[in-house]
């Protein structure tokens, strides 16, 4: 189970890419691996701030999601330490056709994160299927996780 607040944190992780888009406006949880814990967001790219999106090499236009994944490892303090590693996964929307998400991973400074675009019409019901593998870790970290989003 999570033990702490989570929009504080997958904000702080992915600060320059996420604090631009409002928090109630997108979807935003985690998983808990007991020494690794996988957190995710979604949101509209329309979200973001043509600058933040030109930067990151991200298209911002209605029927084009976001989605973010960061790999944190607990620290003997209690602490999270983002890590990197692999980042793979696949979304479904609801008349089951699949899409392959092309995660890139973003680091900036000591935040490590990885992000893909994905395809949506306004009010569907997309199923996301990722599994995530921090470096040095040999188990994965499979998340799934359902999300509807709506353009502005």
């Amino acid at each position: 189970m999570i033990r702490r607040s989570l929009y504080p944190r997958v904000a702080a992780f992915a600060a320059p890419l996420l604090l631009l888009a409002s928090l109630a406006a997108h979807a935003a949880g985690a998983e808990d691996f007991g020494d690794y814990q996988v957190h995710w967001s979604v949101l509209p790219s329309t979200f973001l701030a043509p600058e933040v999106a030109e930067a990151n090499g991200l298209r911002r236009s209605n029927g084009i999601g976001i989605i973010n994944i960061a790999i944190m490892r607990e620290q003997a303090d209690g602490t999270l330490k983002p890590v990197t590693g692999q980042v793979e996964g696949k979304v479904t929307n609801d008349i089951q056709q699949v899409n392959f998400l092309a995660f890139r991973r973003i680091q900036e400074g000591d935040a490590v994160y990885f992000i893909a675009e994905y395809q949506y019409r306004p009010g569907e019901l997309m199923t996301f299927n990722i599994t995530s593998r921090p470096s040095g870790h040999g188990q994965d970290l499979p998340i799934r996780f359902a999300h509807t989003l709506f353009s502005e």
